[in-house]
């Protein structure tokens, strides 16, 4: 695997610029691009001081309340902040954990929580969520709840969000950072980050090490 070790606090200062407009005509334009120093063009970073797990409390795909610190506590978690209308990114970085995670010993893929939370829960519903995510991994936790409180989860992360536009076409569109944070199950501490361009072949060779709490 491709990576490279910063400081947590420098790589949130940087990746909190990198923004994807999904959906409209420069879907795979940054609004602004991270340094090359902070790793942009690595598939993941390891870093030397994990992101703290958000605390965040929102509703699954079932209508119920998820604490998400409590659910996923001593589980490797893979979280991801995107929405179902994206026509590109979201659905591709997915997928690639998806197929990644297929490789994994039946144990350790019931081990492996992967949550995916909406950048637009205006329109991304619990039933939107679970049925876009039944046709990715009937197991992926799919999050939805009040924006400003998912906006504010993420930032924590370094990722930013903002609320959903209309572009010149009028479609609808929600522009957000495309990073995925991988959470140690001994630690519960976000030590690897994975940019857009990560493949399934990186989530396949990393996944292992992962679930066991190790560096990629």
């Amino acid at each position: 695997m491709r990576t490279k070790t910063f400081a947590a606090a420098a790589l949130l200062a940087a990746a909190s610029l990198t923004l994807t407009a999904c959906g409209n005509g420069d879907s795979n334009k940054p609004v602004a691009v991270v340094s090359e120093e902070a790793g942009a063009d690595k598939a993941a970073t390891v870093l030397d001081k994990p992101f703290e797990k958000p605390d965040l409390v929102l509703t699954d795909t079932h209508g119920k309340k998820y604490d998400l610190r409590k659910e996923t506590a001593g589980k490797p978690t893979l979280i991801y902040f995107g929405y179902t209308h994206c026509p590109d990114v979201c659905p591709l970085t997915m997928n690639n954990i998806a197929v990644a995670k297929k490789q994994l010993p039946k144990a350790e893929q019931d081990e492996l929580r992967v949550v995916f939370v909406t950048t637009d829960p205006q329109r991304d519903t619990s039933a939107e969520l679970g049925k876009w995510l039944k046709g990715i991994d009937t197991r992926f936790v799919g999050l939805t709840g009040d924006f400003a409180t998912i906006q504010a989860g993420a930032r924590t992360l370094g990722i930013s969000i903002e609320p959903t536009r209309k572009d010149k076409n009028g479609k609808r569109v929600s522009e957000h950072g495309t990073q995925v944070i991988a959470f140690s199950p001994k630690t519960d501490g976000g030590y690897v980050l994975y940019g857009e361009d990560a493949s399934v072949d990186d989530y396949i060779k990393d996944l292992p090490k992962i679930v066991k709490g190790e560096k990629p």
